[in-house]
């Protein structure tokens, strides 16, 4: 590379591999001042400048301006240093003396080969650690290259990434060559270059995503104030607008459907609840467990608590699936939420009822009261403060007490009435299999006989 072209090669590279001319000439300087020692000795002190005018990498070594010498090694004739280098040099200073670099050989030039090489290597490095270290939380686009003990090796153009198998989606599956969209997680510097880290099971990754699809977010109009997501099967988002003329669900759901249609198929048909935040947190609550209808809510403000009473009918979409819309409700809102139906609320207003008779006048208003305030067993009941019982009307200190043994009490009724209860459940549904497994019996006899051929007439000789 020692030549007239040297500049031109430098730019060339320069273009080619990204990085600056600056970081080139500084590893060709260095490699030039290593092979320098090689070649004159380690003990000299040698100085490399590239001379961007003649396209050269020029070798300076300091010497002494001595007035006799006696180590021509490191020392200089003043007269010598004035007349050649420095008129103005005086005796003591120290003055750089160029060395003839026509007589490298291969080895030496193989040497600032390799210097330069590395040096390259590590400022390709460094630009693509600065690139993706600004790109950390946006989406990428990659293309799938192989695969490695369970991760995803996504080739980004001018890195590669890795997508660990605990930020993969389950149940989605590629092949080299496919092409993949993720969000970048981190970025760490390891030796062997930038490690960047990609996910699509992420919530960033499904935020990110309606952030591209929705104008009204990028405008900072609509914003996700919570998400909740289990990847590869279902995720609601909370929204909220600033306009009051701009309804959040719509702008994100879009004409027809378009906007989350998009996110969806992005996500291969992960579904997508869309529900309203709400600084009111029964009504954010009840959004939060939507396609559900909520009759009633009890509110533990101190636990963070809230028991949520649905229609018999809309009990099992409340809980969803294996639990999933429950769980996915309170992931969004960060409140404890328990399901319970109608029936079963009555049936514990019972049960309460039951236990505060015991006082006389006391009833079912009095066991409305304390569902209303959180009592919703008969253990809360009977572990609850006097002052709780004694603030409801007809009801003194000694009367609270009657109340919570008697709630014990009924506890062990309770208990023995269930399992009663599930005692007959039990039996009823193996009385509804043996009856199925009778009538499909007879099914099959009937149909048994119906398909057997049917006997033909006897003849006159048979007669």
């Amino acid at each position: 590379m020692l030549g007239l072209n040297l500049k031109r090669e430098i730019d060339q590279i320069a273009k080619d591999k990204g990085i600056e001319a600056t970081e080139i000439t500084g590893a060709l300087e260095e490699a030039m001042r290593q092979a320098a020692r090689k070649r004159f000795g380690q003990d000299k002190e040698i100085e490399a400048k590239y001379n961007d005018e003649i396209g050269e990498v020029e070798l300076f070594e300091f010497r002494e301006v001595v007035d006799a010498i006696t180590d021509p090694e490191t020392q200089i004739l003043l007269a010598e240093a004035q007349r050649d280098y420095d008129p103005e040099v005086e005796v003591g200073d120290e003055i750089g003396v160029k060395l003839d670099t026509s007589g490298f050989g291969r080895i030496l030039a193989q040497a600032a080969k390799q210097v330069i090489i590395q040096r390259i290597r590590e400022a390709e490095r460094d630009n693509t650690f600065d690139e993706y270290t600004g790109r950390q939380g946006e989406v990428v686009n990659g293309i799938v290259r192989r695969f490695e003990k369970g991760a995803i090796i996504v080739d980004l153009g001018r890195a590669e990434a890795v997508i660990p198998a605990k930020e993969q989606v389950p149940r989605e599956s590629y092949r080299p060559g496919d092409r993949i969209r993720a969000y970048v997680v981190e970025v760490n510097k390891v030796a062997k270059g930038p490690q960047i880290v990609l996910s699509r099971a992420s919530i960033d990754f499904l935020i990110k995503l309606f952030e591209q699809e929705v104008p009204e977010m990028y405008e900072k109009i609509v914003s996700i104030e919570s998400a909740a997501r289990e990847p590869g099967g279902r995720s609601k988002i909370a929204v909220v607008s600033r306009d009051s003329d701009v309804d959040p669900v719509g702008a994100c759901v879009g004409m027809k459907g378009s906007r989350v249609q998009a996110v969806v198929q992005e996500l291969r048909g992960e579904r997508i609840d869309i529900v309203p935040w709400s600084p009111d947190t029964p009504r954010y609550v009840c959004s939060a467990l939507s396609p559900a209808q909520v009759s009633k809510v009890i509110i533990d403000e101190a636990q963070k608590s809230m028991d949520v009473i649905v229609p018999d009918d809309q009990l099992s979409l409340a809980i969803g699936r294996r639990g999933q819309n429950v769980r996915l409700a309170v992931q969004l809102t960060g409140w404890r939420i328990d399901i319970k139906s109608e029936t079963k609320m009555r049936e514990i207003a019972e049960w309460l009822s039951k236990a505060v008779s015991v006082v006389e006048d006391c009833g079912d208003p009095e066991a409305d009261l304390l569902l209303q305030q959180g009592i919703t067993s008969l253990e809360d009941l009977s572990e609850c403060a006097n002052e709780m019982l004694s603030v409801l009307p007809g009801i003194d200190d000694a009367g609270a007490e009657r109340i919570k043994a008697r709630a014990a009490e009924l506890v062990g009724e309770k208990v023995i009435a269930d399992e009663e209860r599930a005692r007959l459940e039990l039996e009823n549904q193996a009385r509804l299999r043996a009856e199925a497994e009778a009538a499909t019996a007879e099914s099959r006899a009937a149909e048994s006989e119906e398909s057997s051929p049917a006997a033909e007439p006897a003849t006159d000789g048979e007669k």
